[in-house]
């Protein structure tokens, strides 16, 4: 039977981008998609990740569970905790953050790593993720270009935010947000830099991870 993936969303932006790489790149998986695009304003009004927000994401997980999924994928960067829980919870399954399986691999390659963000304060929390050294770039403006309906411009946005990293010597691109995903084959064009998304390296991690996937 094909592996059934809960994917858990806190905004409407990360949907697409990993439902289209697991169409391309694991088309076999069953999928389920659960949203609550009100995580992220509750978040910012409350200031914290308290003990409300943490079972709200323990009862996301559970009714995925419920719901037959083998492994879960959570797709904001901004709960590490509540999903740290989760995974506490749920020994007995792969329970991926959205960005661990890209450090992971952006780790491995020994190459000077440069992290692109379309979040300004993705650059605050992200970088001490990683157990080596990243030098980061705000692609300023490409979030709210996607916002506004202009992709394309998103895409240079995150593209010319590579090239500066490039010129400041890094040897691989990372973009942090799950919706940066599109843009990967603008930078790697412009830049003539690898370059590893959230998105795609979570399918090829979660694949690993699942017997007979």
């Amino acid at each position: 039977m094909a592996a059934r993936i809960g994917l858990i969303h806190a905004l409407a932006h990360s949907v697409a981008p990993i439902n289209e790489a697991l169409a391309r790149d694991w088309p076999e998986a069953q999928r389920m998609n659960l949203l609550d695009d009100s995580l992220s304003a509750d978040l910012a009004a409350a200031g914290a990740l308290d003990a409300p927000m943490h079972a709200r994401f323990s009862r996301l997980a559970r009714y995925a569970i419920d719901a037959g999924c083998d492994a879960l994928l959570f797709t904001c960067s901004a709960f590490g905790p509540c999903i740290d829980a989760v995974k506490r919870e749920h020994p007995d399954r792969p329970v991926l953050k959205p960005n661990e399986a890209m450090i992971d691999e952006a780790t491995a390659s020994g190459l000077r790593v440069g992290l692109v963000a379309s979040f300004a304060p993705t650059l605050r929390s992200m970088p001490a993720e990683f157990p080596v050294a990243v030098e980061g770039e705000w692609a300023e403006g490409a979030l709210a270009a996607l916002d506004a309906g202009h992709p394309e411009l998103h895409d240079e946005r995150i593209a010319e935010a590579a090239l500066r990293l490039k010129a400041r010597g890094a040897q691989l691109i990372a973009l942090a947000q799950f919706s940066m995903a599109r843009a990967a084959g603008r930078v790697r064009e412009r830049s003539g830099l690898p370059v590893l998304t959230t998105v795609d390296s979570a399918v090829r991690a979660l694949r690993k991870r699942l017997p007979g996937a």
